[in-house]
């Protein structure tokens, strides 16, 4: 249950990094919206972090966690933001991947 917990809150760090990519660009109440949802996002995902932790090797849960969010991030950049999706981009965003599986395949939670 708590991987699951670990996913939805790396989840949720994708959630407030793209509000923060929608902030910079929004002026007046939109930016506040956005900074609002930030604020939510950050939380609800800092919670579900503490959460797993409770049972998971913290090491291998803050990596998994931030792994997510990078990852996330990455690409809600290239398919929301128009960021590049070159080659060696998308090579180690693979690598990222395959190394957050691998952490899950040996932890012992």
């Amino acid at each position: 249950m708590n991987w699951i917990l670990l996913i939805i809150g790396g989840l949720f760090e994708v959630g407030f990094a793209s509000c923060l990519g929608k902030a910079k660009d929004a002026i007046g109440m939109a930016a506040y919206g956005w900074y609002a949802g930030f604020i939510v996002c950050l939380t609800i995902s800092m919670l579900l972090l503490i959460k797993a932790t409770q049972t998971l090797p913290i090491g291998t849960a803050y990596a998994v966690w931030t792994g997510i969010g990078a990852v996330g991030t990455v690409l809600v950049g290239i398919f929301v933001f128009k960021e590049s999706a070159e080659f060696w981009r998308i090579f180690f965003l693979a690598t990222l991947v395959g190394s957050i599986i691998g952490l899950k395949f040996v932890s012992s939670n």
